[in-house]
Order: C-alpha cells, then sequence, then structure tokens
C-alpha cells in the first residue's frame, strides 16, 4: 500500500514554534526560571547586577587571592610537616639495614 503523504506549507505558529524551540508560553516560562537559577548561581559568587564589569574584576581578583592563599595554606603545611618527615627519612636512611 502506497502511503500518500503530501506536504502542507507551515503556518505563521509552525514557523515560530520551529523558531524558538517551542510554544512561547513554554519557552518563556521555562527562560524565566532559568534566569531565576542562573541570577542565584551569580548572586553567591558575587556578581551585582547593577554593576557587571566592577563585579567581574572582584571575582578575578578573589580567585587571584584565593589561589595565592592556598599557595601559602600547602607551603606552611608543608614546612610543618618536614620538619618531622625528613629527619626521620635521613634517620632511617643513615642507621637502615645496608642494601644489597
Amino acid at each position: 500500500m502506497v502511503q500518500d503523504v503530501r506536504d502542507l506549507p507551515a503556518g505563521r505558529s509552525d514557523g515560530l514554534n520551529r523558531f524558538l524551540g517551542g510554544s512561547p508560553l513554554a519557552v518563556a516560562f521555562r527562560l524565566v526560571l532559568l534566569s531565576i537559577l542562573v541570577g542565584v548561581v551569580l548572586a553567591a559568587i558575587g556578581f551585582d547586577p547593577w554593576n557587571i564589569i566592577h563585579s567581574i574584576r572582584l571575582l578575578f581578583q578573589r580567585l587571584w587571592d584565593l589561589g595565592f592563599d592556598t599557595i601559602n595554606w600547602l607551603w606552611r603545611y608543608f614546612l610543618l610537616g618536614a620538619v618531622i618527615v625528613i629527619p626521620i627519612w635521613l634517620l632511617s636512611r643513615v642507621f637502615g639495614a645496608p642494601r644489597r
């Protein structure tokens, strides 16, 4: 049996739905929810919608400072541990059993 399929011209709303990715009301609702979610995330990392350029600069400054604080933190713990670990390792190498 041969199937007779005819292409109908797309109506105005079909083109709009295809362009938007769904019905306009559903797309608007999803965009509002996504905007609120992204706004909460951006507010959590310190962005201010009224002064976005200053907020971006401040974000990078905080990340820069955090990076160097982390290096300082790691260095202090390394030195604290090395005060104990290095002498014990050295003593174990000096007084340890000889290797073949």
